[in-house]
């Protein structure tokens, strides 16, 4: 069964598409149905399937997350305890939890089964540069 690992220098909270490296994985591995499993190796960042051609659609949820769990130093957010990372770190810690770590994605036809707007995000949600790894495990 293939599997890779796509990495990725994130410059701070947004989506980074991934769709591209994932569907090039899936040309390579020369499965014509199958599951592609996405595993991202990190507590405060995750995965989403998102509309990949406004970036307007992008931004929005940015500033949607953003809004729903500010930093840790927003006077909304004292009752938080682990704040030992800086003002970004639980709060990227909770975005994850609401969001997912892990994707399946069918393949079909050699193909990503992906729908006409859609694309395979990394949801980095902390402030900072970080290298991310995300698994790409391909079942036939």
């Amino acid at each position: 069964m293939p599997q890779t690992v796509v990495t990725l220098e994130t410059s701070g909270q947004g989506l980074y598409e991934i769709t591209r490296e994932a569907a090039a994985f899936v040309r390579a591995a020369g499965v014509g149905t199958g599951l592609l499993t996405l595993f991202v190796r990190h507590t405060s960042c995750s995965l989403v399937v998102q509309e990949n051609a406004d970036p307007d659609v992008r931004r929005d949820l940015d500033a949607f997350f953003r809004r729903l769990v500010p930093p840790a130093d927003d006077p909304s957010m004292r009752w938080i305890v682990h704040t030992t990372e800086g003002p970004d770190d639980m709060p990227a810690h909770i975005k994850a939890a609401l969001t997912a770590v892990s994707l399946s994605i069918p393949v079909a036809e050699g193909r990503l089964a992906l729908g006409t707007w859609q694309g395979i995000y990394l949801f980095e949600h902390r402030d900072r540069p970080h290298r991310r790894e995300v698994v790409l495990h391909l079942s036939p």
